[in-house]
């Protein structure tokens, strides 16, 4: 018998290793030590059964969209505490702002904080005490719910109130609403934290056809981080940046008639205040040029 050609050899063996008759020929790069073989399977590997074949895994992302579980105890888990679309879910009404009802007991001689309590059609179903919603824009945390008055409560923090226009809130005055972020949540808007930067003043409002121009006034510090076409949240709402003016100390947007119906803005009046939260990437980028800046003019000193 005439002895097998190389290709019939290559197939005979490729079956031996497949049947697991023939060991398989460790890489060059096992060989020589680049990475560990599978008898010291890498940190990150899945912990399998010795009769099972290795296979690497990555762990999935420590992080999470949605409010910390009740049940976590876990250290190294460090989820995203909120995070919203500034997309209005739910127009609100508020129904108190102030102090907190007193306890039977009379309490103790502690200065009593500030709360308020909206009155919402659509966010009662699926809310738990503790989770975030953004009320105008500004991240607060459920305290309390009542479902038969349909009303949330919210505990607002004294810088909150220095910081926003919430404190200048009434009852009957209308709220924008929106719940936190879940994994399973359209991202329709952009990254909104509900971290207020500060407020700015309506100045002008003007119709073209059935949209909307508004024009706001705003300090430097706000102005400074927005560009045409960039994304702002007023008042919690993801808008888009038409024209910026640092000089005169505007900016302007222009509202479409399904945005004019379902958030407050449009029935406000020239001179209301409206809560600012520029793009969270402006920041970021304006940081780190400030960062390198500074280390290019101390380099500079340096040489000279």
């Amino acid at each position: 018998m005439s002895p097998p050609t190389m290709t019939t050899a290559a197939a005979a063996t490729a079956t031996a290793m497949a049947a697991g008759v023939l060991p398989r020929p460790r890489p060059h790069f096992l060989r020589r030590g680049i990475l560990p073989s599978a008898a010291s399977p890498l940190p990150f590997a899945s912990r399998v059964s010795s009769a099972a074949p290795l296979r690497h895994r990555l762990p999935p992302p420590r992080f999470s969209l949605s409010p910390i579980p009740k049940t976590l105890s876990s250290p190294s888990h460090v989820p995203v505490r909120s995070l919203f679309t500034g997309i209005v879910e739910d127009v609100g009404t508020v129904r108190r702002i102030g102090p907190p009802p007193a306890p039977p007991s009379g309490g103790g001689g502690e200065a009593p904080g500030v709360d308020l309590e909206v009155e919402t059609s659509s966010l009662l179903a699926g809310t738990q005490l503790g989770d975030s919603v953004a009320v105008d824009g500004a991240c607060l945390t459920v305290a309390a719910i009542d479902a038969a008055a349909s009303t949330l409560t919210f505990g607002v923090a004294p810088e909150t109130l220095r910081r926003t226009s919430l404190g200048g809130r009434s009852a009957g005055d209308a709220v924008n609403l929106e719940r936190a972020l879940t994994p399973a949540s359209r991202m329709g808007g952009h990254f909104v934290q509900g971290h207020v930067d500060g407020t700015g003043e309506i100045a002008a409002f003007r119709a073209e056809g059935d949209s909307l121009w508004v024009t706001v006034r705003a300090p430097p510090e706000i102005l400074r981080l927005l560009v045409p076409k960039g994304f702002v949240a007023v008042d919690g709402a993801s808008l888009t940046v038409v024209n910026v003016d640092e000089e005169g100390g505007w900016f302007d947007f222009m509202l479409v008639r399904y945005t004019q119906d379902n958030i407050v803005l449009p029935n406000k009046k020239v001179g209301d205040k409206v809560n600012l939260e520029a793009d969270i990437l402006g920041k970021y980028v304006e940081k780190l040029l400030a960062g390198r800046l500074e280390a290019m003019s101390k380099a500079g000193k340096r040489r000279e």
